[in-house]
Formats: C-alpha cells, structure tokens, sequence
C-alpha cells in the first residue's frame, strides 16, 4: 500500500502531498524533510529505491520534478514505479506535455487525477483514458455550473436594474 506521495521541485520545495494513512502533523513534516533531502541528495545513476525507517521509499525524476512514493516493506517497487509512471502520462496527456508550472497553477486538477488513479494507497483505475474521461466530464460540469451562476447573477442585476427604473 502507499502511505503518502509527494511531488518535489529540484529546489526541495514540495509542488504536491497526498497521505493515505493517519498519522500526526510534526511526523508528516519530518518524513516529507527527511525524504525529500534523501531523494535530492542522491546522483541519477542511482537505484530508485531506498530505506526509509520501516518502509521503503520509490522515486522517479520527470523534467524538475521528482515523483515520491512511500510504500510498505513487503510492496512492490517497481509496480510503484509503473503507478508513478501511469500518473505522469495521464497529467501529460490532460495538460498537453506537463511542466511543474501546470501543477502549481491547476493543483485542485493534479490532486483530482490522483484520486482518480488511487484510492486509500491502491491503484484503483489503471486505465488512462478511464481516468481522463471522468476529469473532463467533471470539466464540463464544473463551466456548466459557473455559467449558470454567472447568468444568474447577470439576471438579477438587470432586473434590479430595470425595477430601479
């Protein structure tokens, strides 16, 4: 199961952070340091795996940023490295080759695809375009709802306007 994920900047600066397990505020704090301060310091010839405390630790670095995993002893690191894998394509294909600037200016998207990908720790929906259909229909109900609310409050300033006349 994965306990957390975390999406890093090259400059340690966390972009993303979904946790799937409890676990209080200070120790999530200390993991994301700890881990983030592993993952940077090491050279990219480098195995993709390491030891964390009890657990073990997935990475994988796309342009700037490098995707984390935190997984149990037992899991599977390189089924962890394909779910990494399948997130980055399903965000290259939703936001047309994805930049670091993407997941900090439409996050609310990056996390909605995320739990479309993964529920409580587990990949729950491994097929791309399964996951991008649901994204662009919530899309298209979420312009649907603004325009109404946009033209409900365009209707009752005219008809302010016009019981003001």
């Amino acid at each position: 199961m994965i306990s957390y994920i975390l999406l890093v900047s090259r400059q340690g600066k966390v972009r993303l952070a979904k946790w799937f397990v409890t676990m209080p505020p200070k120790q999530k704090a200390k993991i994301v340091k700890d881990v983030t301060q592993l993952v940077l310091a090491r050279r990219t010839r480098m195995c993709n795996f390491l030891e964390y405390k009890d657990s073990k630790v997935v990475y994988r670095r796309y342009a700037s940023l490098f995707f984390v995993c935190g997984i149990g002893a037992a899991d599977n690191e390189l089924i962890t490295l394909e779910i990494i894998h399948r997130y980055v394509e399903v965000l290259d294909r939703y936001f047309g080759n994805v930049c670091e600037l993407d997941l900090i200016f439409n996050f609310q998207k990056a996390y909605a695809i995320l739990d479309e990908l993964i529920i409580s720790g587990e990949l729950q929906e491994s097929s791309k375009k399964s996951v991008l259909r649901v994204v662009t229909q919530s899309d298209g109900i979420e312009e649907q709802e603004n325009s109404e609310d946009t033209m409900a409050r365009l209707g009752s300033r005219v008809g302010a306007n016009f019981a003001r006349s």
